[in-house]
């Protein structure tokens, strides 16, 4: 027989939080995954479920995927933390897809799950009444050229400087990120793959990092992250925020016969130097074509994630890809960037717009600390 295809049966998240003064900054990791997870699981039929697979980013130590599948009732579930970073999300998909491709599962939960507010990073007090810095785990050495706790100049500047971006191209992408997220918020595109939740303060339902009094002035009269660097064009209006939020995806075997989203057709990792890590989507997506035997012309959607403004105005200008088929709901810049849930994010809300526009390829693409990024394509079938 034919190897399986990986079909994704379901697609669901939260709504993405703003970290720290948002809905979700008293709902821990563990909910959120619990929540997600639980909704994935009533969409399918739970006894068949062969693993569950969550990136995790911020946390470290434990295993939040075996954690919400206990909770979710799936004792004899186990249960796989992924990080790859930022592309983490994406990541647990891909594996999910590979091991039902191999003949080897038949059913996973897939995705991720990031909470900024909660997660054991903040400045804290140890015996003593002076504040120290938690200890961060690096994804690179330390370099003068690339700092590795520094993604502002990794992704956002070295990448802007490559490609020769202004900081007015940067504001006005960063500009047209929160507007169409906005629409969608408004045209209620996000209503199908939202699952609300409850929370200290109250039910969470819709995406609150978007800013609508967003302007073009407003976002100028922001100061460069790094004023002491002639030209930084990197600020907080043209870089994704701190988010908190889960997404996840239930993939089954094409031969189990179940009601089909959409199929996951390639996908691919790539590492490059970390000093240009917003260049890696570059790569990932040459590679993801490549091995599915299409070029840029066949793919109707792009999602690019705005890291930083500059990591999709840079790929767009290396590849030749058309504006208009980028972001079309926004990304990070204005919907948030929930770390380890991004990439998992990002596939959910490509699954709903491919379906609401009649099918066709979606291609989604993100660089990941430390040099690396990640591209998966997926295909919804016309009607």
């Amino acid at each position: 027989m034919p190897d399986p295809e990986a079909v994704i049966v379901a697609a669901l998240r939260t709504p993405i939080g703003t970290a720290g003064k948002g809905t979700l900054r008293d709902t821990d990791a563990f909910l959120l995954a619990d929540h997600v997870i639980a909704a994935a699981a009533a969409r399918v039929d739970a006894d068949r479920i062969d693993d569950v697979i969550l990136g995790e980013g911020r946390y470290g130590g434990g295993v939040i995927a075996r954690h919400a599948a206990v909770t979710a009732g799936l004792t004899t579930i186990p249960g796989l933390a992924h990080n790859r970073h930022c592309a983490a999300g994406m990541s647990a998909v891909q594996t999910a897809a590979a091991g039902i491709r191999a003949g080897m599962d038949e059913l996973v939960l897939a995705g991720g799950v990031n909470s900024d507010s909660t997660a054991p990073k903040a400045r804290f007090r140890v015996d003593t009444d002076e504040w120290v810095d938690p200890w961060v785990s690096p994804s690179h050495p330390n370099r003068p050229d690339a700092p590795n706790l520094d993604m502002s100049i990794t992704v956002g500047w070295n990448a802007a400087v490559k490609y020769g971006l202004t900081r007015e191209e940067m504001d006005a992408w960063a500009l047209r990120s929160h507007r169409n997220a906005i629409a969608a918020i408004d045209a209620g595109r996000f209503a199908d793959e939202i699952v609300p939740i409850e929370t200290p303060h109250g039910t969470f339902a819709v995406d609150e990092h978007p800013r609508r009094g967003t302007s073009m002035e407003k976002l100028a009269s922001l100061k460069p992250l790094h004023p002491e660097i002639d030209g930084f064009g990197i600020t907080a209006g043209n870089a994704s925020g701190a988010n908190d939020g889960a997404a996840v995806l239930a993939l089954a075997s094409g031969r189990l016969g179940l009601p089909a989203l959409a199929t996951v057709r390639a996908w691919a990792s790539v590492g490059v130097d970390p000093a240009v890590t917003g260049l890696a989507p570059i790569g990932a997506i040459r590679k993801t074509l490549h091995r599915a035997g299409l070029s840029i012309a066949d793919i109707d959607l792009f999602e690019i994630n705005e890291a930083f403004a500059s990591v999709p105005l840079a790929t767009m200008r290396e590849l030749d890809i058309d504006p208009e088929r980028v972001n079309v709901n926004g990304s990070g810049c204005s919907l948030g960037h929930p770390v380890a849930a991004s990439g998992a994010r990002m596939i959910v809300t490509m699954v709903h717009e491919l379906r609401r526009r009649g099918g066709g390829f979606g291609m989604l693409a993100m660089c990941a600390g430390g040099g690396m990024g990640s591209a998966t394509l997926i295909e919804v079938a016309a009607p």
